[in-house]
């Protein structure tokens, strides 16, 4: 997607989310208290760091032992209808308009977990990281790291406006709908992982 049309896009879907925005904080800051916004360290395009930042959706329970509890257990009903809205990642759109993200491109990932894909994880990283993406729209949760990498890697090679704008499209009916594993999509991907990458392992070791 052109830079020109994303800009006033997001431009627009910032104007026109900021209410949502603002009561989802609210209701978040008096369910969980403060801090309202998690922030993190990700990978951006060509290894710059980016931090990420996101509403706050878990709260700090922890165990006996003093470790936190499993995610599942640390959100509220309220939170967990905001994480499968997605409306936690709109603080991200601000990132988009300052071209640290992209409306759509491989999600960024930790530092750590990109460095075990190696030459892979760098040509993922060749565009800009998007707020949603191929992979998020293909099963998301219910893929494995090695799914989401093929379905990634496959939309860094086959990027276009349109296939963008379908993306979007289908990221809107995943927040309503739910996540669902797209069978077809996936085989497709990992077989075009299969034989057009792994088929030469010194450029993809």
């Amino acid at each position: 997607m052109s830079r020109w049309i994303e800009l006033p896009l997001v431009a627009i879907l910032y104007v026109l989310t900021l209410p949502i925005q603002i009561g989802a904080a609210i209701t978040i800051r008096l369910i969980l208290g403060p801090p309202l916004l998690f922030r993190q360290d990700r990978v951006g395009q060509d290894g710059k760091t980016i931090t990420l930042c996101k509403m706050r959706t878990m709260n700090d329970r922890r165990g006996a032992d003093g470790a936190l509890l499993p995610d599942g257990m640390r959100v509220t009903p309220f939170t967990r209808l905001v994480r499968r809205l997605r409306l936690d990642e709109l603080p991200q759109l601000w990132m988009i308009l300052r071209g640290d993200m992209a409306l759509v491109g491989p999600r960024p990932l930790l530092p750590a977990t990109l460095a075990q894909f190696g030459a892979l994880g760098r040509m993922r990283n060749s565009v800009r990281p998007g707020l949603t993406g191929w992979a998020q729209v293909s099963g998301n949760t219910r893929l494995d790291d090695r799914e989401k990498l093929a379905l990634d890697l496959w939309y860094v090679a086959h990027r276009s406006a349109i296939l963008d704008g379908r993306i979007l499209l289908e990221t809107a009916a995943t927040a309503l709908f739910g996540e669902r594993r797209d069978e077809p999509r996936v085989h497709q991907a990992l077989d075009w992982f299969t034989r057009g990458l792994l088929a030469q392992p010194r450029e993809a070791s």
